[in-house]
């Protein structure tokens, strides 16, 4: 009996030993990011509880890898066909090591640029690999190197073993009656591995989440399952945030019209219904030309008047001369976030932005779309690939005429991983406003600048550093505030100053981590309104990216039908809501003044104050009405809905 016993565990060596050496391997990573960011870790969690959930979540993923040559054990458990099960077992676990491996490999420096394991960033950017691995080489060739060099090695060791261990096997291991015995108990024992709880529902991350530092939360879990997890929440993309509240469409709706800013509006469109007629503030015998300067990562961290470093002189000269946003937050941490909100309006999703998504590459809102209706040319320049996170395709689809980028650009100054600088840039933008001028057209143009980019980039003899070496973010993003100034300085010079409104504004702020649900503090950004007849003024109230885009429309002069739910802030009828929205991972941020509520996809509601002097989040037991906790949950909610129901658009018969 127990030979029999021996000969048929035999068949699950291969199982064995993939589940306990990718365990040890898995494990020792962790310990690894423990070392690296022990406080962190610490201060959110026991450590004993850290690795034992680390356990936990690892045997999620190796209990999905096993799983599929036992599903195949049945079928081949045969004289004939058992020899064949082994070899591809033994393939099968030696490549999901290796995968395992390469993904921990590759995990620090992703954690160094985005403060979480590899998710949907991770592949996404795999689209691009002129810029990825420019940065990469740039900005972390050592990691890169070993990475590379290491699963190498790895590979080569483990295809060695596995033609070493298949042979072994091959010689001692036949097809055997127990074996058919044992499978039951092994796959018992990988479904309850895979599942992690006797619960209805199985484990997900979330029941790792359980700490308020998402980047440790994510050390829990192991990579290999942080990047699955994201693929497969593709497929749940429209209805990313419904889970946020168990409000109707109706409701949710009914909600989000309500606002004070909204209460007197009509809504004409039974198939969109957040579109409304916003009538402008600033009557123009010609509506004024629109530029938005988009500037890459340049967040409050960089402007001193904000709590930040003084590497922007220029932008703090220029605040004086036009409206000044103090309290400005992006929605989100990507350009494809600041690009939604700023140019359509949108609100925050923990899908991807509509930049990318399928459904929003037509009849979808963009402040073109509405200029071109309104007899605007509508222009974007890039210094880089227009293509880079679908741009191009979105931009066209959607309202924009013309689109100039990296190619158009002959003997540029300087050109990096990126593009073009953004003196190149902001030279053509100058050049372009010039030709513009001769037309009868008014015209509508999105200029976004790149030279803030890691692995930072630009020319030199342009600026004092303000540090060594050259390529560091305070030292770009000095530049790019230096090539801005430049612009402005010409411009105000120019013919068109006169009849041109510019929109200055932060896409993001630089690399966003923290130990918070939502660190307040790296989505504060600059913003800037001047141009044509724009007097100094100053926004100090809490304000959303969303609001620009109405707000420019309205002070240029122009009335038009639109979807956005963002504030007019130039009409003097309602006063600013104060408030702002922003979405971090799976964690959804309402700032109202200086509380802050957080939902998580628990269903839970998450209290903070924010202290803007010292930038921190203290817990807060203020409770919410249940009507306010209904106004954020349909905030939440709307970027599903009115996505899902392609309702954020305009129906062209206005």
């Amino acid at each position: 009996m127990v030979r029999a016993i021996k000969q048929g565990t035999t068949s699950f060596i291969p199982v064995a030993l993939f589940v306990v050496s990718s365990l040890l391997m898995l494990s020792l990573f962790r310990f690894g990011y423990f070392i690296l960011y022990t406080e962190r870790v610490i201060e959110a969690i026991n450590p004993i509880e850290f690795f034992l959930l680390g356990i936990r979540a690892d045997l999620i993923q190796i209990g999905y890898y096993t799983l599929v040559p036992l599903l195949l054990f049945p079928f081949c458990n045969f004289r004939k066909t058992h020899q064949l099960w082994l070899k591809f077992s033994v393939l099968w676990f030696s490549a999901c090591f290796a995968l395992l491996f390469f993904m921990e490999i590759s995990t620090p420096a992703f954690l160094a640029q985005y403060d979480t394991r590899p998710n949907r960033l991770f592949f996404e950017y795999l689209l691009y690999p002129k810029e990825v691995f420019s940065t990469l080489w740039n900005g972390f060739r050592g990691w890169l190197i070993l990475g590379v060099t290491a699963s190498g090695l790895v590979i080569y060791t483990v295809y060695t073993f596995s033609k070493s261990m298949h042979k072994r096997l091959a010689q001692r291991t036949t097809h055997h009656g127990m074996a058919w015995l044992l499978l039951p108990v092994v796959l018992v024992f990988t479904v309850l591995g895979i599942r992690s709880t006797l619960a209805h529902r199985p484990a997900n991350p979330a029941f790792f989440a359980v700490s308020s530092d998402a980047m440790v939360n994510s050390l829990i879990l192991n990579s290999n399952y942080t990047l699955a997890y994201a693929v497969y929440n593709l497929k749940h993309e429209d209805k990313a945030n419904r889970m946020y509240g168990q409000l109707t469409d109706a409701e949710v709706i009914a909600t989000i019209t309500a606002e004070d800013h909204l209460k007197s509006a009509d809504f004409p469109f039974k198939n969109y219904p957040t579109v409304h007629f916003q009538a402008a503030s600033n009557k123009r015998e010609k509506p004024l030309n629109i530029v938005i300067i988009l500037e890459e990562s340049l967040g409050a961290t960089f402007v001193e008047s904000l709590g930040g470093l003084p590497v922007t002189p220029n932008i703090e000269r220029l605040k004086n001369q036009g409206w000044w946003f103090e309290n400005l937050y992006a929605t989100g941490t990507r350009s494809v976030r600041g690009i939604e909100a700023v140019v359509s309006g949108f609100l925050p999703s923990r899908a991807r932005s509509t930049v990318k998504l399928s459904d929003s590459q037509r009849y979808f809102f963009t402040i073109a779309d509405a200029l071109k209706r309104q007899g605007y040319t509508t222009e974007f320049i890039y210094g880089g690939e227009s293509h880079f996170d679908n741009m191009a395709a979105f931009f066209t689809g959607n309202g924009f005429s013309n689109i100039i980028d990296q190619d158009e650009f002959s003997n540029p100054v300087f050109e990096g991983s990126w593009g073009v600088s953004d003196q190149d840039l902001l030279t053509m933008l100058h050049a372009r406003l010039i030709e513009q001028q001769g037309s009868s057209q008014p015209s509508f143009t999105l200029a976004f600048t790149s030279s803030n980019h890691e692995p930072f980039e630009f020319p030199d003899n342009q600026i004092a550093l303000s540090e060594h070496p050259k390529q560091t973010v305070n030292n770009a993003v000095k530049y790019a505030d230096h090539a801005l100034g430049q612009f402005f300085d010409r411009a105000m010079q120019s013919d068109y100053w006169q009849n041109t409104l510019f929109l200055v504004v932060a896409d993001h702020d630089t690399r966003v981590y923290g130990n918070d649900l939502v660190p307040i503090q790296k989505f504060h950004i600059p913003g800037l309104i001047l141009g044509g007849d724009i007097s100094p003024r100053v926004i100090d109230t809490v304000t959303s990216q969303i609001d620009l885009t109405p707000t420019l429309l309205s002070l240029a002069g122009v009335s038009a039908y639109v979807p956005t739910l963002g504030q007019d802030l130039s009409n003097p009828e309602t006063p600013p809501a104060n408030r702002a929205m922003m979405q971090f991972g799976d964690s959804y941020g309402w700032l109202q003044g200086n509380q802050l509520t957080v939902l998580t996809t628990d269903g839970k509601q998450h209290q903070f104050t924010y202290q803007r002097d010292s930038k921190e989040l203290l817990p807060s037991h203020q409770s919410l009405a249940d009507k306010q906790i209904k106004r954020i949950q349909a905030f939440a909610m709307a970027p599903s809905v009115l996505y899902q129901s392609h309702a954020y658009y305009v129906p062209v018969t206005h």
